[in-house]
């Protein structure tokens, strides 16, 4: 994940060109100079993959190659990756999110020497899609954006995060614990279902902003007398600079963005492993809400088969599940579903999910050309 500092430096300056007019003046540069040496030559055209979250937002350009098997999908090269912020309408409103939407697309065509009239599909992968209401209004403004001969696809951002564990298949139930929460599952015949993903307000419990506010909250509770003593308390304090409880109240409510609170989840982590019995159980009952999460989902769609033994992919996404400290969330996840089903294959992507976004793209785009093709 891209430094705070150095994020804000970005989206400013991103933000900067967008106001200007700017975001895609170098399709005009690309016109004047044909021998521009960052240019890249894909006959078949390129394909854009976008996976939008609370916390960042990154697009992938992949060559469109056809023929082309979806076994081989894995080998596609990455032309050019970009990187911005927030694009979560939820979290910073329409108008800003679109700013960063279509310039972190410019900057990947960009980087790769590309035109919007190269692109062939593109799949935009954004946490707040939550109603198809939200997608019509997300493709609106891609049309205008792209010609209309460009296939535009809109989901959420877990189903990105499913693709980049399933090589762009829709099966299976994906878990995303980051800033957010989310499970999102598909069968095989396209029946889908959701679990939290609702935001902080409504409960994303066991997500990075969940995990935090309750140490924050424990924190609270400690100094005032209605909670147990915690390490919490000196270990919060000290990263932020801090030199009392009272002043965490100004420093939560000054800035109450959900990715600046969420950064505070490896603080909880170190004061588990240091033993504390706080921070431990905030992080046993986020494990056990996650899980509960997948059940949900499972259970709606019949993936685990009637016994409940059946196997299915369980694809893993986010920070707070990566298998990076002795206290493993994810681990403890998966420990708490597999007692309601055996057969769950945990996967944990070696690809991001913005690259499941393009293979999205690509899996969308081929069934469509098939079609066509079988038709004519």
């Amino acid at each position: 994940m891209m430094p705070e500092k150095e994020q804000v430096v970005v989206d400013s300056e991103m933000k900067k060109r967008y106001r200007n007019g700017e975001t895609w003046q170098f399709e005009n540069d690309i016109d004047n100079n044909n021998n521009n040496n960052m240019s890249v030559t894909v006959s078949d055209g390129v394909l854009l993959g976008l996976d939008g979250g609370t916390t960042s937002t990154v697009c992938i350009c992949m060559p469109m190659i056809i023929p082309f098997s979806h076994s081989q999908l894995q080998s596609l090269p990455i032309l050019s990756r970009a990187v911005a912020g927030c694009s979560n309408h939820n979290s910073i409103g329409e108008i800003a999110a679109r700013e960063t939407l279509e310039q972190v697309m410019a900057d990947a065509l960009s980087k790769c020497g590309s035109k919007r009239t190269s692109v062939r599909a593109v799949c935009l992968a954004v946490s707040g899609v939550n109603h198809p209401t939200d997608q019509q209004r997300i493709l609106s403004w891609l049309r205008d954006i792209f010609p209309s001969d460009v296939r535009l696809y809109v989901q959420n951002d877990a189903v990105a995060a499913l693709a980049s564990g399933t090589m762009g298949k829709l099966h299976g139930c994906v878990l995303i614990a980051g800033t957010g929460s989310i499970a999102y599952g598909f069968t095989e015949d396209g029946k889908e279902a959701r679990a939290a993903g609702a935001g902080p307000v409504l409960g994303d419990w066991g997500s990075g902003y969940g995990i935090s506010s309750q140490a924050l909250t424990a924190v609270i509770r400690a100094h005032d007398g209605r909670g147990p003593s915690t390490l919490l308390t000196s270990s919060i304090l000290q990263t932020l600079g801090l030199s009392s409880a009272e002043e965490l109240i100004g420093w939560t409510y000054a800035d109450p963005s959900w990715a600046r609170i969420a950064a505070l989840v490896p603080v909880v982590v170190s004061c588990a492993e240091a033993g504390d019995e706080v921070a431990n159980k905030i992080l046993l009952e986020s494990a056990q809400e996650l899980a509960s999460s997948v059940k949900a989902v499972v259970g709606r769609l019949g993936l685990c088969g009637q016994d409940g033994k059946d196997a299915f992919p369980l694809v893993l996404v986010g920070g707070v599940l990566e298998a990076n400290t002795r206290w493993d969330v994810g681990k403890e996840v998966i420990k708490c579903i597999s007692k309601y089903f055996p057969g769950m294959l945990p996967i944990r992507p070696k690809v991001e999910p913005a690259v499941g976004a393009a293979w999205l793209a690509w899996n969308f785009f081929m069934k469509e050309y098939n079609k066509e093709l079988c038709s004519s």
